[in-house]
């Protein structure tokens, strides 16, 4: 299934991409797509739902804007330095574990929603990435086992304000939490329909010129492991994030280094995942 939340900024309601490519909007169903949704095994019971229901939902105008589809996740969790050309750009070695950082989840917005730089921001830079969504409440996992904790996948772009990020004490939390910073979507894929994500081509381009173009296949530590790795710290609860990294074409590596401004579009995407799309605003900060 295609999970997708529509409607207006926090007023969202759930729905799905039919196979015909419409919106449905399943709102009968009851229920958001929330850590209650994916702790009660929400994904098989909104198939059994829809098998009766099908007939009867009702179609959302293509234009609807599209929000997160996940609602109000416990923690989003990125992995650093996680493809060898994004480490060979920015001079580094290669991590003998994942290097884990967090993304305040207030920087989550809609897939084609705008990108607003902050208050003094002056270095806001890009990063494609796959995301992984947990699907049930996962501890101290053995890898093996790891994909039965994944609800399914979606498409995110980890923005980062460099100047906050590694100007201020290396403190990374203030360069990557910042409003709109984390674009989730446009849908979430669950794994039944897409059960490996080891093959799939992930690509960003600014103002139309391609700056990142891979494959999730260079991925130095793989989807199960990371699961299973971050597990061993902290509990996973169903809805939490996992941006698994990003390759090379960061901004902050471009020669010169170029960083968003205003009116600039990014467009990327993830095979199967879709494309995102934000163009770059900067808002008036009154005191």
């Amino acid at each position: 299934m295609k999970l997708i939340r529509f409607g207006l900024p926090e007023y969202e309601k759930p729905g799905i991409i039919l196979d015909d490519g419409s919106w449905g909007d399943v709102s009968g169903f009851g229920e958001d797509y929330n850590e209650a949704f994916f702790s009660t095994d929400g994904l098989n019971r909104l198939k059994k739902w829809l098998s009766k229901n099908i007939l009867e939902i009702s179609r959302i105008k293509p234009d609807t804007r599209l929000g997160s589809p996940i609602c109000r996740p416990s923690k989003i969790i990125c992995i650093g330095l996680n493809y060898r050309s994004h480490i060979d750009e920015i001079k580094s070695k290669i991590p003998r574990e994942p290097i884990l950082f967090y993304k305040s989840t207030t920087a989550i917005v809609g897939h084609n929603d705008p990108l607003v730089l902050p208050k003094n921001g002056l270095k806001v830079d890009w990063e494609v990435e796959l995301a992984v969504i947990i699907g049930k409440k996962a501890s101290y996992v053995n890898e093996e086992k790891a994909n039965n904790y994944i609800a399914g996948y979606s498409l995110i772009n980890d923005y980062s304000e460099r100047a906050f990020q590694l100007e201020h004490k290396g403190q990374w939390l203030k360069g990557k939490s910042c409003d709109t910073f984390a674009p989730l979507g446009p849908y979430l894929l669950t794994t039944d329909d897409m059960p490996e994500v080891t093959n799939l081509n992930i690509w960003l381009s600014v103002n139309g010129e391609r700056k990142q173009d891979s494959n999730t296949e260079k991925m130095i530590f793989k989807v199960p492991f990371l699961v299973h790795y971050i597990s061993q710290f902290m509990t996973l609860l169903p809805g939490d994030i996992i941006a698994t990294g990003t390759p090379s074409g960061v901004g902050m590596s471009q020669d010169p280094p170029q960083f968003l401004k205003s009116n600039d579009i990014v467009e990327y995407g993830i095979d199967q995942l879709g494309y995102s799309r934000q163009k770059v605003v900067r808002k008036s900060f009154v005191k």
